[in-house]
């Protein structure tokens, strides 16, 4: 038995029986809609269902597909493949997502360092590479022999050149604490002081030190091995969507992007093979219905990891 300050989501796929009833089960005997698949999740392959999604329909993509590391899934083992068959892989599923797409769309896409220079060069042959963003997940085991690996990239692009995509700044702004108050006559400058403290409201860098991995007592945290932070996924999405958009996500997983994408008023259509991850995203997305905050963004604003206005405002 778990304590009850374990929120961790980890029901067998006997328990989430109802959850699994309720997402869509793929046909390969049919195309569909974009109203049908508004909102849902996919039990499928990705390979095998985006040809039957309708053409240009997404918004924005967030894709968080296997890393080239020998990795278990439930059940499904990814093992590590060499440089150039990586990179076929990858350019397998970049091809197949192309068409789905929006002219004015964004593409993220999530990898570590041993998989970064393969996502690269395939988005480069596609699409237009806009930066690369750096996060620090804060924790990861040591190494005895090597440098802990504590980072991993996600890869910025446009479906076009130029400045015809969404990019809302405004929304994506990170509260910091100001260490040296400066003021103009008597007066803050470019600083408010708070309850909480005097902060700094900055524009966003592309590199992401206030992540929090998901851990045993917060809400959104599943078992699934390679789950990233509903708060990351808010600044791609509150950066490159707006209100009512699709976003969609071709390796699902336990379901952050679609629940995220759910709580800041977007809609959502994602893929997912495993059987029992599609049912943890199943009850995510409903809890989500009772409880829309997401830890580390409050007021509008991002807060730095571990910060008091972060504890008090966000839970």
């Amino acid at each position: 038995m778990k304590s009850e300050k374990n929120k961790t989501i980890d029901f067998s796929l006997e328990e989430g029986k109802e959850y699994l009833d309720k997402c869509l089960k793929f046909s390969p005997d049919r195309n569909y809609s974009s109203e049908e698949i508004s909102d849902n999740i996919f039990l499928g392959q990705s390979l095998e269902v985006l040809p039957k999604l309708p053409h240009g329909f997404v918004d924005l993509l967030i894709a968080d597909p296997p890393y080239n590391i020998d990795k278990q899934f439930n059940g499904y083992n990814f093992h590590q493949l060499n440089y150039e068959e990586y990179e076929k892989y990858t350019e397998e599923w970049i091809l197949a997502i192309k068409p789905i797409l929006k002219e004015n769309a964004s593409i993220y896409i999530c990898c570590d360092w041993k998989s970064s220079s393969a996502i690269e060069r395939v988005l480069s042959r596609h699409f237009t590479v806009q930066n690369r963003i750096t996060w620090q997940r804060e924790k990861g085991r040591g190494a005895l022999h090597n440098w802990k690996n504590a980072m991993e990239d996600i890869w910025f692009a446009t479906v076009q050149k130029g400045e015809n995509f969404t990019f809302n700044i405004e929304d994506v702004k990170q509260r910091r604490k100001v260490i040296a108050p400066y003021k103009v006559d008597g007066k803050p400058k470019d600083w408010e002081e708070t309850e909480d403290g005097k902060f700094r409201n900055t524009f966003p860098s592309n590199f992401w030190d206030d992540i929090s991995v998901p851990y045993w007592s917060m809400p959104e945290n599943t078992a699934h091995p390679t789950q990233k932070p509903e708060k990351l996924l808010a600044k791609l999405i509150l950066a490159s969507s707006n209100p009512g958009q699709m976003v969609f996500d071709p390796f699902m997983g336990s379901g952050s992007t679609a629940v995220t994408a759910k709580k800041l008023g977007r809609h959502f259509c994602g893929i997912e093979m495993n059987e029992l991850y599609c049912s943890w995203a199943q009850k995510r997305l409903e809890m989500a219905d009772q409880d829309k905050s997401i830890q580390g963004y409050a007021d509008g604003v991002f807060w730095e990891r571990n910060t008091k206005g972060y504890q008090n405002k966000v839970r």
